[in-house]
């Protein structure tokens, strides 16, 4: 199934860029849940959020007070059917798109805002 293929091909991607990171930026990382999901899910769900998105940071960031409740744990989201969309069906672009879209996401863990990021060139 495609599904079960993009999935494994993330979370080989996923696995080599957090072991990429600097120790402490990889010690910090460990702090996020980091979710592969498809958005076409995410849509028939019900939830409301834009459909072209490729990643997605939710919940509190490091600069952010300690969070109260679950609900505002750190979380990044990355949308495996429209990363592959993106990367016009092909795995190496895929790959590469998927690591770009961690490191962004995890810019705004860090508490990075979108000029931060991408004057680290990670749009």
């Amino acid at each position: 199934m495609r599904d079960d293929w993009l999935d494994s091909l993330a979370a080989a991607e996923i696995r080599q860029t957090l072991r990429s990171l600097p120790g402490p930026l990889r010690e910090a990382a460990q702090g996020c849940v980091i979710e592969s999901v498809f958005m076409a899910d995410c849509l028939a769900s019900g939830e409301v959020i834009e459909d072209d998105l490729l990643g997605l940071f939710e919940g509190s960031s490091l600069a952010d007070p300690e969070p109260e409740a679950a609900a505002q744990l750190p979380r990044i989201r990355l949308f495996l059917d429209n990363l592959w969309d993106y990367a016009e069906k092909k795995p190496e672009l895929f790959r590469e798109e998927v690591h770009v879209t961690l490191l962004h996401e995890l810019g705004h863990y860090l508490g990075l805002d979108e000029d931060e990021i991408s004057a680290r060139g990670l749009e």
